[in-house]
C-alpha cells in the first residue's frame, strides 16, 4: 500500500494500522508538514511533492502498490480562499499526476479522502448530509475535492481504476498537531492545557450564534477502519466518514475543559474566509460498514489522555493535512 500524506496526523494512523493488517507500506509525502521521524521502522519514505509530476510517476511506478491511499493534499479553507492557484495545484493537479501514475503503473485501488462538509456546503438545521445531497462548494478546497471525486469516476469508466471516495466529517485524535487552522481539538486542547483563551469564530450569515460553527466530529480510529476496509474492497464506491453528532465549536470547548480539567476562557471573533455555518453528515452507511463508531465523548476522552502522556512539539502543522470537513 502506498499512502500519500503518510507523514502527516491521519496518513500515520493509517500506516498503523495498514501494517498491523500485514500491509507492505510505503509513503510519499512532501514533508512540508509531516514529520518523518513519526514513521516505524521499515516503512519507505518517498519525499515526493504532488505538483512534481515526473517524481510521482517515478515513485509509483518503481512502489508499485496494488492500493493507494490518498491523503497528502492542501486543506487549509482560509488558504484556499486566498490562493486558489495554489490549492488546485496541489489538489487537482497534484492528484491528476497520482492518477496517471496509477494507471500506468497497473493500481487496482485507490482510496480518496475526500471532505463530506466542504462538499455538502451549509446543511440546514434537522438534516443530514449523505451521498445523495446535492454538491455546494463554496470554497475553492471545496471544488478541488469535488473535481478530484469527478476525475476518479472518469479514471474507473476510461481506464478501470477503481476507486472509494471517503467523504470525511472533521477528524481529530491523538497525534493530531495543533499548529494549524484545521485540527481545532488539537488547538482548543493546547490552549487549555497553556492556560490561554480559547476563540470561538461566529457562524456565518443567517447561521449567526456565539456558539460557532456546528460540525461532525469523527474519531481518527474509525478513519482508519474506513480506510482498511476500503482497501479489502469492503465499501461502497462513496462513503460518508461521520458520526452525526451536531456538535457546535463552543461546546466542544467546554466538554474538552471539563475532560481536561482546566477552566474555559474564551473570546468571539468574526467569520472565517470559506467557513460554512452547519456540517452533519448521515452516518447509517457508516454505522453499517464499521458496526460501531466511536462517540464524541468518548473520542475526546481518548485524545485528552494521549495529550497528557506525550504532548505534540511544536512545529509545522501537519494538522494542515485534515480535512476541513
Amino acid at each position: 500500500m502506498l499512502i500519500t500524506g503518510g507523514a502527516g496526523f491521519i496518513g500515520r494512523h493509517i500506516v498503523d494500522g495498514a501494517l498491523g493488517e500485514g500491509f507492505e507500506v510505503s509513503v510519499l509525502d512532501n514533508l512540508s508538514t509531516g514529520r518523518p521521524v513519526t514513521l516505524p521502522d521499515g516503512v519507505t519514505l518517498h519525499q515526493v511533492d504532488l505538483r512534481d509530476r515526473d517524481a510521482v510517476r517515478e515513485t509509483v511506478l518503481h512502489v508499485r502498490p496494488d492500493v493507494i491511499s490518498h491523503h497528502a493534499a492542501q486543506v487549509s479553507v482560509s488558504r484556499s480562499v486566498a490562493r486558489p492557484f495554489e490549492d488546485a495545484e496541489v489538489n487537482v493537479m497534484g492528484s491528476l499526476h497520482l492518477l496517471e501514475a496509477a494507471r500506468e503503473a497497473g493500481t487496482g485501488h485507490l482510496i480518496f479522502a475526500s471532505s463530506g462538509g466542504a462538499i455538502h456546503g451549509e446543511v440546514p438545521e434537522g438534516s443530514q448530509a449523505n451521498a445523495d445531497w446535492p454538491a455546494r462548494p463554496i470554497s475553492p478546497y471545496a471544488v478541488s475535492k469535488l473535481a478530484t471525486e469527478t476525475y476518479l469516476e472518469a479514471y474507473r469508466v476510461q481506464h478501470g481504476l477503481q476507486s472509494t471516495v471517503l467523504r470525511y466529517a472533521n477528524v481529530y485524535g491523538p497525534g493530531q498537531s495543533p499548529h494549524g487552522e484545521a485540527g481545532v481539538v488539537a488547538i482548543f486542547l493546547d490552549r487549555l492545557l497553556s492556560g490561554q483563551p480559547i476563540q470561538i469564530n461566529a457562524r456565518p450569515g443567517d447561521f449567526a450564534s456565539e456558539d460557532g460553527c456546528v460540525r461532525d466530529y469523527v474519531y481518527v480510529g474509525d478513519v482508519v477502519r474506513a480506510n482498511l476496509l476500503a482497501a479489502s474492497g469492503g465499501l461502497p464506491d462513496l462513503m460518508e466518514v461521520c458520526t452525526g453528532e451536531a456538535t457546535s465549536t463552543l461546546y466542544l470547548a467546554e466538554t474538552l475543559a471539563r475532560l481536561s480539567g482546566r477552566s474555559l476562557n474564551w473570546t468571539a471573533t468574526g467569520v472565517r474566509a470559506g467557513d460554512i455555518g452547519r456540517s452533519v453528515l448521515d452516518p447509517r452507511s457508516c454505522q453499517r460498514a464499521l458496526k460501531t463508531l466511536t462517540s464524541l465523548e468518548e473520542g475526546l476522552r481518548q485524545t485528552v489522555a494521549s495529550w497528557a502522556a506525550v504532548r505534540p512539539e511544536a512545529g509545522p502543522t501537519d494538522a494542515d493535512l485534515v480535512p476541513a470537513g
